[in-house]
């Protein structure tokens, strides 16, 4: 019985539930029928449906199993400490994305707003999770959050996907295999109709924001972490520097002149704050018309430039060149996916811009894990 309930899957955790100690006492009486003792972590868990349903399915299935009884119950304070304990670890609350993390970290910036960085990189996060990928997503702009809406997670009135609480622990709410958290899910509804949802922070907020996300958020054992940065070389960008000095960062700017130097900016203060710059994408080039010609208009070059100036000053400090890893065209898809909270690359993967995005999660998804010069904490018997 206990084998057929462990492939019963907490949908916010994403691991069986009998590892999760969520499994209490199991009977079958002699007529057939399955007696479960289910303890939830929560009271008023949003998954508590799902799960019930999936053990009931899950004991069916074993033979012999005429009927099946569910006790639901919440877990104690302590279990629900051991709980997080488990899953974070022994020790106080860490970072556990900074130096010596083997999740690769990517920083998504730009030099200025309006790019299309945030549904850029929400196609992106849900791209490298089709590759089957554990991925994870911080939409770090705080103050022009938008990734919820990108990726379906609100509601008909718009009011985002709240997380669920398990004591000083956050479950971020999963979009097509991305777990995601923004500044958005914790905005009351109320105040999100009086205020639009507008976030007016300064400096020290914003870094305890970025803190937070990054140490209660907790977002299980990633292969790619994904941050949506601010437009620009603000607060937000300063303290990613500073947390994550081991994230690469990936510039997006458009073919346009002027977004190109305001692009490279974004780029030189990820080099001074000691991240190395990984690569340039180029979003909103050349679209084709239905007669095969090509309508630049936002004119071209901008990205081969940014790439071009970047390398220059990494090449300097020997970090190596900074490549244009793809060229994105105008879109109508990227542009309604976005507005619907369907992500391109799976409403329309056959429309060049998914295809220009794929052809980067590729190249991201194959790096793999870095594991060169690290502890595995393996000894020899």
């Amino acid at each position: 019985m206990r084998s057929a309930l462990s492939r019963v899957i907490d949908p916010e955790i994403r691991r069986p539930v009998t590892e999760l100690d969520m499994i209490g006492a199991v009977d079958v009486s002699p007529a057939g029928t399955a007696a479960i003792s289910l303890k939830l972590t929560i009271v008023g868990c949003p998954a508590a449906a799902t799960i019930e349903r999936d053990v009931r399915l899950a004991a069916s299935s074993v033979e012999g199993v005429s009927g099946v009884e569910v006790d639901v119950s919440v877990m104690t304070k302590a279990e629900r400490a051991a709980l997080t304990e488990r899953l974070r670890g022994p020790g106080a609350r860490t970072m556990p994305f900074g130096p010596g993390s083997l999740t690769r970290v990517y920083a998504i910036t730009s030099g200025k707003g309006g790019v299309g960085k945030s549904t850029l990189t929400a196609n992106l996060a849900v791209a490298l999770a089709r590759r089957g990928l554990a991925v994870g997503l911080v939409d770090a702009d705080v103050h022009g959050f938008s990734i919820p809406g990108i990726l379906g997670l609100v509601d008909a009135d718009g009011v985002a996907a709240r997380p669920t609480r398990v004591d000083d622990m956050i479950l971020p709410p999963v979009a097509y295999g991305v777990k995601v958290i923004s500044i958005g899910m914790f905005i009351d509804p109320e105040q999100a109709s009086s205020t639009g949802g507008a976030v007016a922070w300064r400096g020290p907020m914003l870094h305890r924001t970025i803190t937070q996300f990054l140490t209660d958020v907790w977002f299980g054992d990633l292969d790619v972490l994904l941050l949506d940065l601010p437009p620009g070389t603000g607060d937000v960008a300063i303290s990613i520097g500073q947390l994550l000095p081991n994230a690469e960062v990936v510039v997006l700017t458009t073919p346009q002149a002027a977004a190109a130097d305001v692009a490279e900016r974004s780029g030189l203060v990820a080099m001074q704050t000691g991240q190395h710059v990984y690569g340039v994408i180029e979003n909103m080039a050349g679209f084709t018309a239905p007669d095969g010609s090509v309508l630049e208009l936002f004119g071209s070059g901008g990205g081969v430039e940014v790439a071009r100036r970047l390398s220059a000053r990494q090449e300097e400090a020997g970090r190596g060149e900074v490549p244009l890893l793809a060229s994105v065209p105008l879109s109508p898809a990227l542009r309604t996916g976005g507005d619907v909270g369907t992500p391109v690359v799976l409403a329309d993967p056959a429309d060049p811009a998914a295809r220009a995005i794929e052809s980067v999660a590729e190249r991201l998804a194959t790096r793999g894990r870095d594991l060169a010069g690290r502890k595995l904490g393996l000894a020899p018997v």
